[in-house]
């Protein structure tokens, strides 16, 4: 769902630029108050998988393919904010180094993904999980939160497209919402398989509304998320489905993809390496560059957002851990 430039007008792109801004600035300070120094590596984390699983495209259904968009991943791990900075550095890095959505066009796709698709998502799994407790609860909510995530940002697009006089209202909203709750429905799986995963394997990595701290995050699970991330961009993204995304068969079907510019020559197009005869080579070399840049991306700019712990952190930080101390009874 990346808009190339070109789809939306300017009055369009000035006041998704905005909102994203605005919205990018609240997320960084919520990120600096309260996200603990122990799960900025997990930003970069997020940011790595995040960026290989979009490489990933799957068949839909008639010709159509999509992608993972990641927000409510990011959230649920991370929280809100800082799943929004996550999937802004990851279209960033996307639009000027992969030439994969536009330019001017960042702005309108940093409030789709990020804030309508990421946060909205978010929303919607609290707001969940309390009619689900447990695990299957859990995942069961996941899985709605980011199904429903999906339409919710293909839906703002339809409406900037509609805004920008691109496509009739009542034209671009059932092809945009149609096509991409068949795209939710992946987007769902592929979300709660990750978070059972985590849940099975390291569950206090999901307490993000715990007033404690979790423990680090350990180098050991870093490691192990990051060769996933790079086995996924390596060994799987060239042969993900060739077919056009959600927006790009919409824009197909309807006369506009030749609206797409590009303002900049990215140095690695459509991501492929140039200069490598092989496309699959050169697929598995531009998903490793990617994954690894925004790996190392999203952990700088965490690090440069909370640059101190809080007394709080601190403390429950130094705390020693009493959860597998034998309980004793006070009559004892």
């Amino acid at each position: 769902m990346h808009i190339p430039d070109g789809f939306l007008n300017g009055k369009t792109l000035a006041i998704t630029s905005a909102l994203s801004a605005g919205g990018l600035v609240v997320a960084a300070r919520q990120v600096s108050r309260s996200l603990p120094r122990n799960k900025i590596p997990l930003l970069g984390l997020s940011a790595a998988f995040v960026f290989a699983a979009q490489m990933l495209n799957f068949p839909v259904a008639g010709g159509t393919s999509g992608h993972l968009l990641g927000g409510v991943l990011a959230a649920v791990l991370l929280g809100p904010g800082a799943a929004a900075i996550v999937l802004a550095c990851v279209l960033t890095v996307q639009s000027l180094l992969f030439s994969d959505g536009g330019v001017l066009a960042l702005g309108a796709n940093i409030f789709n993904m990020s804030f309508i698709g990421g946060g909205g998502g978010w929303v919607i799994y609290r707001f969940t999980r309390r009619f689900l407790p447990g695990l299957r609860g859990r995942i069961t909510a996941v899985f709605f939160a980011a199904w429903l995530s999906t339409i919710l940002a293909a839906m703002t697009c339809a409406g900037e497209l509609s805004l920008s006089g691109t496509l009739s209202p009542v034209v671009v909203f059932p092809a945009m919402l149609g096509v991409h709750a068949l795209i939710g429905v992946g987007e769902g799986f592929i979300t709660a398989l990750v978070i059972l995963a985590i849940a099975r394997t390291r569950p206090d990595l999901l307490d993000t509304e715990s007033t404690l701290s979790p423990r680090k995050a350990g180098w050991e699970f870093l490691g192990y998320g990051l060769i996933v991330a790079l086995g996924l961009a390596i060994f799987v993204s060239p042969y993900a489905c060739s077919w056009p995304d959600g927006l790009d068969k919409v824009a197909e079907k309807f006369g506009f993809d030749g609206r797409a510019t590009t303002f900049i020559h990215a140095w690695i197009p459509d991501y492929k390496l140039p200069g490598i005869s092989s496309a699959g080579i050169a697929t598995a070399i531009a998903g490793a560059i990617g994954t690894l840049l925004m790996f190392a991306f999203a952990w700088a700019i965490g690090r440069l957002l909370v640059k101190h712990e809080s007394a709080e952190t601190r403390e429950a930080n130094s705390a020693p851990d009493t959860s597998r101390l034998p309980q004793t009874s006070p009559d004892q």
